[in-house]
C-alpha cells in the first residue's frame, strides 16, 4: 500500500482516500456556461442537468450513423484492428472484450464521433469552457455474462489518482445499441453529484490494474449508498441506439450484470474543461497511465457539425 503523495501545485477541496469516509458538499457549478436562447440546450434542459446531474437526449444520432459505429466497434472487437494490448480490458472471468482505450486515437470514425457538436458541443457549453479528452473508450457489456460495475463518482477517482482539480468535467455516453431496464443500462442517483463522498482507505500501487475489472478502492460504504439512495432514488437511463446521455462527473452511478441475450454497446467520451487540466495526483504517488488519464493535450478539440456519414 502507498500512502497519498502531498499536491503542492492545487489546493485540495476534496480531499479523499482518508482514514475514514466523509461527506463534503460540492464546491464547483454543475453547469458553467450561461444559457441564451441560442445555447445548443433548451433552458429545460440545462436546469435538468443542473438539478439531476445528468441528461438523456433521445435520437441524436441517425439510424445510418449508428449502423457505421456499429461496424466499426465490432471490427475493433473482433481482433482484426491491431489493438495494443494495454488499451483492451477484458471481462473479468473470460477473454470477451470489456473495454477498448483511446477510442478516438485508434480510429478515425470515432476521432469524428468525439469532437461532434451534438456531443462536444454541448458539454462544452455546460462547462463553459472549451474542452479536450481527459479519457475515451468503447464499452460493451455482451449479453448472458456482462459483469456488474460498482457504484462509484468518476471525480473521486480522477481526483484522487488523475489530479482531476475541479468538478468540471462531463462524461458522454453515445448508444450504439438499445439499453432498457434489463441488459444492464447505466443506473444513476439524480442530485447526487451536490455531494462528495471522501473515500476511506489508501491507494495502493499501480490500483488501475484491477480497478478496471473490478474496483474496490474509492467506492462508498454501502452505508453511504443506502443514505444516497435514500435521499435521492435510483434512475436508469435507457433509449434507443443513438441516445446520448451526458452527466457529472461526480454523480453517483454504476450498472448491473446482463443476464439477457442482448448486449450493451456505448461509446464513452470523457471531456474536461480546458482550464481544468490535470495536474499531480492528489492520493496516489504517481498518475496512472496515459490510456487512462490525457496529461499533456496539445490544444483544445476542433468541434465538428454535420452527420457522421
Amino acid at each position: 500500500m502507498t500512502m497519498p503523495a502531498s499536491n503542492p501545485v492545487a489546493q485540495d477541496d476534496y480531499p479523499t482516500r482518508l482514514p475514514q469516509e466523509q461527506w463534503l458538499e460540492r464546491k464547483d457549478p454543475t453547469v458553467w456556461g450561461k444559457w441564451s436562447p441560442e445555447a445548443p440546450l433548451t433552458r429545460a434542459e440545462t436546469q435538468s442537468f443542473e438539478k439531476n446531474g445528468y441528461l438523456v437526449l433521445k435520437g441524436v444520432f441517425s439510424a445510418s450513423e449508428i449502423e457505421a459505429l456499429q461496424a466499426e466497434s465490432a471490427r475493433m472487437r473482433s481482433g482484426d484492428a491491431g489493438l495494443a494490448p494495454e488499451n483492451v480490458i477484458t471481462e473479468p472471468n473470460s477473454a470477451e472484450v470489456r473495454t477498448v482505450f483511446r477510442l478516438d486515437e485508434q480510429n478515425a470514425l470515432f476521432d469524428r464521433l468525439a469532437r461532434d457538436k451534438r456531443v462536444a458541443g454541448r458539454v462544452s457549453y455546460l462547462l463553459g469552457d472549451d474542452v479536450y479528452l481527459h479519457q475515451s473508450r468503447l464499452n460493451y457489456k455482451p449479453g448472458f455474462t456482462g459483469k456488474e460495475f460498482y457504484w462509484h463518482s468518476d471525480f473521486e477517482t480522477w481526483h484522487a489518482e488523475d489530479g482531476m482539480p475541479r468538478m468540471r468535467a462531463i462524461s458522454a455516453s453515445i448508444l450504439l445499441t438499445d439499453n432498457d431496464a434489463l441488459n444492464g443500462p447505466l443506473m444513476l442517483m439524480p442530485g447526487s453529484h451536490q455531494t462528495f463522498i471522501a473515500c476511506a482507505g489508501e491507494t495502493p500501487e499501480d490500483n488501475h490494474k484491477t480497478s478496471l475489472k473490478k474496483q474496490e478502492i474509492g467506492v462508498p460504504s454501502q452505508e453511504s449508498l443506502s443514505k444516497l439512495a435514500e435521499k435521492f432514488g435510483v434512475d436508469y437511463a435507457a433509449g434507443r441506439a443513438g441516445t446520448v446521455v451526458l452527466f457529472d462527473c461526480n454523480t453517483i452511478h454504476g450498472s448491473n450484470g446482463n443476464i439477457t441475450p442482448f448486449p450493451r454497446s456505448n461509446a464513452f467520451f470523457v471531456y474536461n474543461a480546458w482550464s481544468n487540466r490535470v495536474v499531480a495526483p492528489f492520493a496516489a504517488n504517481k498518475p496512472r497511465p496515459a490510456f487512462l488519464s490525457s496529461r499533456d493535450p496539445e490544444a483544445p478539440i476542433e468541434i465538428e457539425g454535420g452527420k457522421l456519414v
